[in-house]
């Protein structure tokens, strides 16, 4: 495993590990995660190693290893986005591939809107449904909630999984409202222009994010995996780099 830093767009200092070697493929990690716990622990890098890839896997802004700052300036829309196009350039990707979870994977379609970066030969959008690309703002207000009530919440809350997960990554939650204020919703029709074959892996009683068939339709070419899981739990199953694998090298 390698871990390396390097200054993104705003002079922030950020983190990414990687493992394995051949053809690079960048994952993104989800909200209240970071890269150990997203790709390394359950194994899903290992097995893209294996499979003769390298994984290439930063942390956010305000997650893991990399800077924190609690200074709003530091929050501009489409940081995220910005932040993943930096470290391609820093690395000189021009033929990889691309994905995340979630808030990775919404962070991969703002790159790809964007259209700054290099495009990705291939694209993986794990744990996102049509809500979380069109309309971002249910979930930011329920984790604006999670954040600005951290602690506050018992079993049987809603909020209670989301506070226990940021407990055990260790999160920052003044960090981590900041977040909140870059998220860009993508128009319909800027996700229809996206025309690299798509992998959606959803979790079989994921209901957080939308419709993964909704945002499968509004996609060119796209094909949906179901795994086991939730939300949560969907990115600890071995299915979901076998799912990757499988797209990836076909």
């Amino acid at each position: 495993m390698k871990t390396d830093t390097f200054a993104t767009f705003d002079g922030e200092i950020l983190t990414w590990r990687e493992l394995g070697e051949g053809r690079p493929v960048v994952l993104i990690h989800g909200f209240f995660s970071d890269a150990e716990t997203n790709w390394i622990k359950y194994g899903t890098a290992a097995r893209l190693a294996e499979a003769g890839f390298r994984v290439i896997m930063p942390d956010l802004r305000a997650h893991g290893d990399s800077a924190r700052p609690h200074d709003p300036s530091a929050y501009p829309p489409d940081a995220l986005a910005q932040d993943a196009e930096a470290l391609i350039a820093h690395l000189e990707l021009t033929d990889y591939d691309l994905g995340g979870y979630s808030l990775g994977a919404r962070t991969t379609v703002r790159v790809l809107a964007r259209g700054i970066a290099a495009a990705p030969r291939r694209v993986i959008l794990s744990g996102l449904g049509d809500e979380g690309v069109v309309d971002t703002g249910r979930r930011a207000g329920y984790f604006r909630n999670v954040l600005t009530h951290f602690g506050s919440f018992k079993h049987g809350d809603r909020e209670f999984m989301a506070q226990a997960f940021l407990k055990t990554t260790g999160g920052d939650p003044k960090a981590l409202l900041g977040i909140l204020d870059t998220f860009v919703d993508t128009p319909r029709e800027d996700v229809a222009k996206i025309d690299q074959p798509v992998l959606i892996v959803a979790g079989e009683e994921d209901d957080e994010v939308g419709s993964f068939e909704g945002l499968a339709a509004m996609l060119p070419d796209a094909r949906l995996v179901s795994i086991p899981g939730n939300h949560m739990s969907a990115v600890t199953r071995a299915e979901l780099g076998d799912a990757i694998v499988t797209f990836l090298t076909a």
